[in-house]
């Protein structure tokens, strides 16, 4: 499984984030990026389209949710913009994983990795259990939430670094865990509730790692970009 970071593209116009993007030199390998809601809601297809032009691999992250026919013709519809990864909510069922994972598929076999939100890093126990009225633990529930995935034919989830391991334990070494909630060591966490550095994640098992704004709010972005891909990767 190959391993990288993720920068995320979060911004809310284009030209703010061509503008951050044309710092990275050009001899340089281009970052793997995350293009979310704020951009595509912003911007549309066409800004995905001018990224991948530019020699950007792309994860779409638009955590989609709904009754299985409408994700599956949703998903053909992204698949169609050539994208790497994108995602959906685990908690929208098997059926509901299954069809998207038919929609993706192009007619050729080929398809963008697809994975599945197990919980937002957002979230803690308290919460869970409060408000989602969900009483097993945190873990358990990304666990098999996890577990159904895999079941259904996905490549991997979005999960904590701190849940990595016990993904890769429960579903395989191949089964692809992609952690937000990573942070420099001393930085600020902001609304994020289970964290860890780069290294402490690359520790985990963590293929993945997606981090914003310890990048794109960093004095030196390019900087702080290799610094993450240095802590990551070794």
């Amino acid at each position: 499984m190959a391993k990288d970071v993720i920068v995320a593209l979060d911004f809310p116009s284009r030209e703010e984030t061509l503008a951050f993007l044309d710092r990275f030199p050009a001899g340089e390998a281009k970052p793997f990026v995350k293009i979310g809601m704020e951009l595509y809601y912003a911007e549309g297809p066409s800004i995905v389209r001018e990224i991948k032009a530019r020699g950007h691999r792309i994860f779409l992250d638009l955590k989609l949710h709904d009754i299985p026919n409408t994700v599956k013709r949703a998903m053909a519809v992204l698949s169609g913009l050539e994208v790497d990864m994108v995602n959906l909510h685990a908690a929208g069922t098997s059926a509901m994983m299954k069809a998207a994972l038919e929609g993706l598929t192009r007619p050729g076999g080929t398809r963008p990795i697809l994975i599945a939100v197990t919980q937002l890093t957002s979230t803690g126990p308290e919460s869970l259990k409060d408000e989602l009225l969900i009483e097993t633990p945190m873990a358990e529930t990304v666990l098999a939430y996890a577990k159904n995935a895999a079941a259904s034919g996905l490549d991997g989830v979005v999960c904590s670094p701190l849940e990595a391991a016990l993904v890769k334990e429960r579903c395989g070494r191949d089964f692809c865990t992609v952690t937000p909630g990573v942070r420099f060591a001393g930085g600020d966490v902001g609304d994020q509730k289970r964290v860890m550095t780069p290294a402490q994640a690359a520790e985990n098992g963590c293929d993945y790692i997606v981090m914003g704004r310890p990048i794109t709010q960093a004095e030196d972005p390019v900087e702080a970009y290799r610094r993450a891909v240095s802590e990551f990767l070794g």
